[in-house]
């Protein structure tokens, strides 16, 4: 199979990011694909760490105004030379031998879309290795997300998937809201395709720095998760209200605690539960501890957001208009 592939990245104030990207890619054993940066409206751009690397890999850069993350992909695949058009994120890593692994999975057998796992690399911060954890671990809601056991139908997400051309034309691009990924993996199935994990195909994804910053984002995809839900009815499945049922789970017993404390004992008991099994994944015993904090972060900061969405749109009924909610986030 001789596809030229194009790894897209939008960019904004990432440079440092950017060069870290770039030299994981120039270490490719698979030199067939380039690499379209579309730089959206940084005030710190990173064309000069992009271009350090144009002597070892096929690079186009771009810079545009500031418009968000979806129109500058579509922005790079409108730009784009390659037949299959693979996405990262900024803050990504890749293996060596990611072009390699992906070129045999499609000459095996062709998949008009496909997504892989992401895992922590082991010069990211005890911080990122915990909240690695706490995005792929099974007993948080990492099943959803390409792990090893599927509580859904395997949904790709942006910081590593990738769709032919011919998916593009017949689909067309991402549209700027919050969880853009699940809702182009929507349409993509909608229009007669089906995306495919492919488990060998995994990058090294840093995620947030900070517990605080993780908190924020989490919190906007429980939120995302009702706009989905209104922009396709009867998409949300249970395993979607596992973190609010937590919340409110977790917030009765610390309540009836007060009167008992055996009722913190379930509680106690998932905890422990979760540190075992940091501890036995990332062979840390500080690691570990971390991971328990950020898979609490997690499961409070989607299950909030989750529950704080579905009063305000679904019970009192504000937002039902999804496509102008859309087109107001895309003028931002």
């Amino acid at each position: 199979m001789n596809t030229l592939f194009s790894i897209i990245v939008p960019v904004y104030n990432r440079p440092d990011e950017v060069k870290e990207l770039m030299a994981s890619l120039a270490c490719q054993t698979d030199h067939g694909f380039e690499v379209v940066i579309v730089e959206d409206g940084s005030s710190i751009p990173c064309k000069a760490e992009a271009e350090a690397f144009g002597s070892a890999v096929a690079l186009q850069y771009f810079y545009k105004e500031n418009e968000g993350r979806s129109p500058a992909r579509n922005y790079g695949m409108d730009h784009a030379r390659g037949d299959y058009f693979i996405f990262v994120d900024s803050d990504c890593i890749l293996p060596p031998d990611y072009i390699e692994k992906l070129r045999k999975a499609l000459t095996e057998r062709w998949r008009d879309c496909f997504g892989g796992p992401d895992d922590a690399h082991e010069s990211f911060t005890d911080t990122q290795k915990a909240i690695n954890f706490a995005m792929t671990s099974f007993l948080t809601t990492g099943g959803i997300r390409g792990g090893k056991v599927q509580m859904e139908k395997f949904v790709p997400r942006t910081f590593n998937m990738g769709f032919s051309k011919d998916v593009y034309q017949k689909v067309g691009g991402f549209r700027e809201m919050f969880s853009e990924d699940i809702d182009m993996s929507t349409r993509i199935r909608l229009a007669g395709f089906a995306p495919e994990l492919i488990r060998e195909v995994k990058v090294y994804h840093k995620r947030r720095g900070s517990l605080a910053k993780f908190w924020r984002q989490v919190h906007v995809f429980g939120m995302s998760r009702i706009t989905l839900q209104l922009l396709y009815p009867g998409s949300m499945k249970a395993v979607h209200w596992a973190p609010a049922i937590f919340v409110i789970g977790a917030t009765a017993m610390i309540v009836a605690s007060f009167f008992n404390p055996v009722w913190l004992i379930p509680l106690a008991a998932y905890i422990l539960a979760l540190w075992i099994s940091a501890i036995i994944s990332t062979r840390s015993l500080k690691v570990g501890t971390l991971a328990v904090a950020a898979s609490m972060v997690q499961l409070w900061g989607y299950g909030t957001g989750f529950i704080r969405a579905y009063i305000w749109k679904i019970l009192f009924r504000h937002g039902r208009d999804v496509e102008q909610e859309i087109r107001l986030r895309k003028g931002k």
